[in-house]
């Protein structure tokens, strides 16, 4: 039995799959349209919300080193990414890598951690994003009728409309097509970008040096107006201790690690790539190196403006200017921060169908969500499915219920990316790399350490949910997956040892 649990899939099979015409989807993207898909779903609510936390908990000023040690912990897994994503240029992301080197228990379980966490976090920006809306809607002196607004705190019966209408639009533009998301995210990515790059223009001549005395701070400068409190930070990671010193900059990192939280989906359009071997690695570092250079120069414009112990928690970069007397950049600011979160929530969204049609392909779920749109040639299927239930979920279910779960997968998502990487170098050293990880197997194993330590900071009610949701899902395969795949059926060719270490 365990060998059936662990065969895996031939890399060769895997791409020729690609080829299929009812299973083919369209490559349209460059190594552009990578870069803007990530740096669009990198930058969120993140830059705008979590510099003044950690700055005010953590780390003062160093938060800008704290970007950058939460930066080094993403590239590690980045370049892990690059080599998979080049070397299997197939939609799934890191359960396509899964079958490929770990086996089909594994990518199972990848799977069906991936499908939870894009379908949350789709749903948790999307609240996020109606939220937004709905306070811009009010300053504008307008109010939505009750029951119709956000679902945070309501205690009646009730549905975010504006939550639901954003998926539902979102999800009418995958299905049309790539290229028109790819148009659409860069128009966006443009106003999102603009608004930061404002921020560090127009924050640089408004810095104060003085604000940056003590650099590095050893202690809690005040013992009121603490973050710990903030109703951001307890949703979305359930703690935020407050050390300070060196050991503060890496406490920071661990949560400003989550303001990276999505370049990994980048993966998942391999399969939609005109050069996947050339243009994954790009898109991947490019946007990575993109987000880590513009959070660094953030945090380091808003400490310089207010001094740390100072900042809002709900809105630093606004309040920051307010406090010197610039108002007006309040409002543009979360103008921006609203426009923004419509890309991240349709590139999470992208990513989630782009899984789910990978399984259904591959018989670990119905077949017949693999079919592509015979004139589009996007998976409708799957799209308008999980579009219509992600669009329930945001509008029934508060905030809080919904975020517990979006951090955990990602992490658990890097640390067997990393793992499959050392595994397919040793069983398939055959295979043409168009880029190769460095220094294998160090970097790989640095980044399952990284991602296991950020892991073991999580609030154990994450480990709960997670564990419950794995449970299910291991039902899910039992019951239907391990039977149905196309490798039990003999669909397809396995992964078998060969004298040489690489496959017959």
């Amino acid at each position: 039995m365990s060998s059936t649990l662990f065969r895996t899939k031939k890399v060769e099979q895997s791409i020729l799959d690609t080829e299929e015409p009812e299973h083919a989807l369209k490559k349209s993207l460059s190594a552009l349209d990578l870069t803007v898909f990530g740096v669009g779903v990198i930058i969120g609510t993140g830059i705008f919300v979590l510099t003044g936390t950690v700055a005010k908990d953590n780390a003062g000023p160093a938060t800008a080193l704290a970007f950058v040690a939460a930066g080094v912990a993403c590239a590690l897994a980045a370049l892990c990414y690059a080599e998979f994503a080049s070397t299997v240029p197939v939609a799934g992301s890191a359960y396509t890598f899964s079958y490929a080197s770990l086996g089909e228990l594994p990518a199972w379980i990848i799977g069906w951690d991936l499908v939870l966490e894009f379908a949350l976090g789709t749903a948790v920006v999307a609240v996020g994003w109606s939220g937004y809306i709905q306070s811009l809607l009010e300053n504008a002196g307008w109010t939505l009728p009750a029951g119709l607004g956000s679902r945070e705190g309501a205690d009646t019966f009730g549905f975010d409309i504006l939550a639901a209408a954003l998926v539902l639009v979102l999800t009418v533009i995958l299905v049309i097509g790539m290229k028109l998301s790819a148009r659409i995210t860069s128009l966006v990515v443009a106003i999102k970008v603009t608004v930061v790059l404002v921020v560090i223009v127009a924050g640089a001549f408004l810095i104060d040096g003085k604000n940056y005395d003590p650099f590095i701070p050893k202690e809690k400068p005040v013992a009121a107006g603490s973050s710990l409190d903030s109703p951001l930070i307890q949703l979305m990671f359930g703690w935020a201790p407050s050390n300070f010193g060196v050991m503060g900059i890496f406490t920071a990192a661990s949560v400003v690690f989550f303001a990276f939280i999505g370049f990994d989906v980048v993966a998942t359009a391999a399969e939609e790539t005109k050069n996947p071997q050339r243009d994954m690695p790009r898109g991947i570092i490019g946007s990575l190196i993109i987000c880590t250079t513009l959070y660094v120069l953030v945090s380091i414009v808003v400490t310089g403006m207010q001094h740390y112990s100072r900042l809002s928690v709900d809105a630093p970069l606004a309040d920051a200017f307010k406090a010197t007397g610039h108002p007006w950049f309040a409002g543009f600011i979360s103008f921006g921060a609203a426009v923004g979160l419509t890309t991240v929530c349709m590139i999470l969204l992208l990513g989630q169908t782009r899984v789910f049609f990978a399984m259904s392909r591959d018989g670990l779920l119905p077949r017949f969500f693999s079919h592509v749109h015979p004139r589009f040639k996007t998976p409708h299927r799957p799209t308008i499915l999980l579009g219509v239930l992600i669009a329930v979920l945001a509008g029934f279910t508060p905030l809080t219920e919904l975020a517990a779960l979006v951090n955990i997968g990602t992490l658990f998502a890097f640390v067997v990316v990393a793992i499959g990487v050392i595994i397919l170098r040793k069983s398939r050293p055959d295979l043409p790399r168009a880029f190769r990880t460095p220094w294998v197997p160090v970097i790989p194993i640095l980044s399952v350490c990284a991602s296991l330590w950020l892991m073991i900071n999580l609030p154990a009610e994450t480990w709960v949910r997670f564990a419950i949701w794995m449970a299910v899902g291991f039902l899910v395969y039992f019951l239907y997956g391990r039977t149905h795949s196309r490798l039990a059926r003999g669909e397809v060719g396995e992964e078998t040892p060969s004298a040489g270490g690489g496959a017959a």
